[in-house]
């Protein structure tokens, strides 16, 4: 799944509420998807998550229409694989085992964010993300790149 002219990315959940909040926002959204195009990915972790979050059958035939619908046209879509399923697993035993962490207690979106870091590290994709805690969290079990909204154009 190599991609030529650059490193491959794929954006967290937040990225795509942010830019629904604030026209700041949205601008360098739009800027940076333009711009990474052609080495963007969406993870269908993401994509429940944001289907899960449309409050109305109107934003949810909106939210296909105009966001995920691209990204499954150009089969851009990022699936956990039956590894990725593995290193969750693997992942919060080693956090248990390490940092005590309370399994009943882990919120949702922190098993998220490790199988979108498992399956981003699966094909080379670096994560979008502003969730630098949880992130770098999972960093100290396994090595994946992520960065916050929007990386530098000039880095590539």
């Amino acid at each position: 799944m190599a991609v030529a002219g650059g490193r491959k990315f794929v954006l967290d959940t937040n990225c795509f509420v942010d830019a629904s909040r604030a026209d700041a926002q949205a601008a360098a959204f739009t800027e940076f998807c333009a711009w990474a195009a052609p080495r963007l990915y969406l993870s269908t972790v993401v994509a429940a998550e944001l289907r899960a979050g449309a409050e109305t059958a109107k934003d949810r035939r909106t939210l296909e229409r105009a966001i995920l619908s691209p990204y499954v046209r150009r089969g851009r879509l990022l699936n956990p694989s039956p590894a990725t399923w593995e290193g969750l697993g693997t992942t919060l035993a080693a956090l248990v085992e390490d940092e005590g962490l309370v399994l009943r207690d882990v919120r949702r979106s922190f098993v998220f964010d490790i199988l979108i870091a498992r399956s981003c590290r699966e094909i080379g994709a670096t994560l979008v993300s502003r969730n630098a805690t949880d992130l770098s969290r999972i960093a100290k079990v396994f090595a994946f790149d992520f960065v916050p909204p929007y990386p530098s154009q000039n880095r590539e």
